[in-house]
């Protein structure tokens, strides 16, 4: 299903990235050494009940999971990569967690995700990982706007995934979003352009350039949710949620300022 939505779900979907994005920056913040992810799931639950919002992740059981997801964030460290279910792990200094959040609230959607090195250390390999995410996604979202082709978008993140030296898969990438979190089209991260669905304002697309610094293959953990780099390599993800516009794009899941 691809979903257009009018000027009062667009506007229900600004309050719903704007509370992605809150909760993504106060669970950064909290994110030190000797933090346990379970914490995070935790903090994460009260956040979204306080703010009268859904988790799209409690009772999500798609065919490449096992069984609902059961949790509110996935929390990926280091050679985690994408869904990473939260449990008994304690961060240390210099891991690599990424942080991805999708919630709804005035039944709409909105989905983002965050890369950082928890504490003091860190390694050039994970900052380079995570600048190329960065990169990528903004280079996606330029690419954006009225009567461009998911291809064109496509085209734009993987011509800078590759131009930093890495391989890109494309099983899992974008997405459109809307009164369900999951929905056409898919925004492969890599592509050509000029192919794929004509965008149109009020559509919504999650975006998410994600890499692992040696392979572009994956493997599912035991947890039957967690997707690993095959080789055990560390990797990055960053998402945002945008809109398109008359004139272009709108980022929905950016942090505002203090």
């Amino acid at each position: 299903m691809i979903e257009i939505l009018n000027p009062t779900l667009l506007a229900r979907a600004k309050d719903t990235g704007a509370l992605v994005a809150e909760i993504l920056r106060t669970l950064k913040s909290r994110s030190a050494v000797g933090v346990n992810l379970l914490d995070i799931d935790r903090w994460t639950k009260a956040m979204i009940v306080e703010a009268g919002a859904v988790s799209c992740y409690v009772d999500y059981a798609p065919s490449f999971g096992r069984g609902p997801f059961g949790h509110y964030i996935c929390t990926a460290v280091n050679d985690a990569v994408l869904h990473g279910r939260p449990y008994d792990y304690t961060l240390a200094d210099g891991d690599l967690l990424t942080l991805d959040l999708a919630v709804s609230k005035g039944g709409v959607a909105a989905d983002a995700a965050i890369s950082f090195i928890v504490g003091d250390s860190k390694p050039p390999e994970s900052v380079a990982l995570i600048s190329a995410t960065e990169s990528a996604l903004a280079a996606g979202i330029a690419a954006a706007g009225p009567g461009v082709r998911v291809g064109d978008i496509s085209h734009a993140i993987g011509t800078v995934l590759r131009k930093a030296g890495y391989q890109v898969n494309t099983e899992f990438g974008g997405h459109g979003i809307g009164s369900t979190m999951h929905q056409d089209p898919h925004v492969a991260n890599t592509g050509r352009p000029g192919r794929g669905y004509t965008l149109r304002p009020g559509l919504l697309l999650a975006l998410e350039p994600w890499v692992m610094a040696d392979t572009a293959r994956i493997v599912t953990d035991a947890d039957g949710w967690t997707l690993r780099s095959a080789t055990g390599c560390r990797t990055a993800h960053t998402e945002h949620t945008i809109a398109i516009t008359d004139d272009g794009a709108e980022i929905l899941t950016l942090p505002q300022p203090n």
